[in-house]
């Protein structure tokens, strides 16, 4: 447009254009103030031409768009990102003393290994290392100094075996010696309650080696319980759940009367790879955080 004052005509919409431009073209141009706001000056009316008004209406219709798809495509993000609640035995709600563990990974396996338990690994071989199948510490935790480990948190036998009762050591060390233990790893910690949770992954040369293992089980002799029986609270609270859990786990605690502290085991047979798990605490040992540490263990294992 020049600077000479002129009228223009407003040319007649075709017919295929849409309504809404027709209807918005027959809006009178209206004069805005000089200016918006402090230090931003406009122009005192607005241009009335076609070609601007259907670059306008068009910039329009392209922001509507991109909003809607933006609103839609953060709905769908923020819905994939909500972490899945999976029902977890005994642990119905996020106040019933769980404990907050870190996000779990599969582990990164080997160039053509086979997936524990897949139909090219029925006997349930686990290619990876030990130390990425074994459960992190939970958030606020504090390792456990008393945990006796060597390099890549590798446990050596003598110090695994101080977890029971030293008239039960020559016995189970000839057992690893001959029924093809290769490798143990263990992880410690302590948290703000007291518990203290040590957890166990030995590995065997194949899985029918992992059933010799006898310090699992209910005449298990463990250092500062004299006896132990099943956890009749994970039976009552694994009922009507799923059975992924399978029957290779087993869960007991220390049979009364106890001393200062409790003790629970949790056992778990996976393939080749035996998991022992042991919770003390000063009086009794919490039955939600114990459930979830055997779980999540397990689920690390298939």
């Amino acid at each position: 447009m020049t600077e000479q004052n002129t009228t223009e005509v407003v040319p007649e919409p075709a017919e295929d254009t849409v309504p809404e431009m027709a209807a918005a073209q027959a809006v009178p141009v209206q004069a805005v103030p000089e200016q918006l706001s402090e230090g931003h000056a406009v122009a005192s009316e607005v241009p009335a031409a076609s070609k601007d008004r259907r670059k306008l209406f068009a910039a329009l219709r392209w922001t509507s768009a991109v909003l809607i798809f933006g609103g839609v495509g953060t709905g769908v993000a923020y819905q994939v990102a909500q972490p899945e609640r999976t029902d977890i035995p005994g642990l119905s709600t996020k106040a019933d003393g769980r404990w907050t563990y870190p996000a779990l990974a599969k582990p990164v396996l080997p160039a053509g290994a086979a997936l524990p338990f897949g139909k090219d690994n029925p006997d349930g071989l686990h290619y990876a290392g030990l130390t990425q199948l074994i459960l992190p510490p939970p958030i606020g935790s504090t390792p456990d100094p008393g945990l006796k480990r060597e390099k890549d948190e590798v446990v050596s036998a003598d110090a695994f075996l101080e977890e029971y009762d030293a008239g039960e050591h020559a016995k189970m060390k000839e057992q690893f010696a001959n029924e093809g233990l290769r490798q143990i790893v263990g992880r410690g910690w302590t948290t703000p309650d007291g518990t203290r949770t040590r957890v166990y992954l030995l590995r065997y040369h194949a899985s029918g080696f992992v059933d010799t293992f006898k310090g699992c089980s209910r005449d298990m002799k463990l250092n500062g319980a004299a006896r132990t029986e099943l956890d009749l609270d994970w039976n009552t609270a694994k009922s009507g759940q799923s059975s992924a859990m399978g029957s290779g786990v087993a869960l007991y605690r220390e049979s009364t009367p106890v001393g200062d502290e409790q003790v629970k085991v949790g056992c778990i047979q996976s393939g080749d790879i035996q998991a022992v798990i042991l919770q003390t605490r000063k009086g009794e040992v919490a039955s939600v955080p114990f459930h979830q540490t055997v779980i999540l263990q397990h689920q690390l294992l298939r």
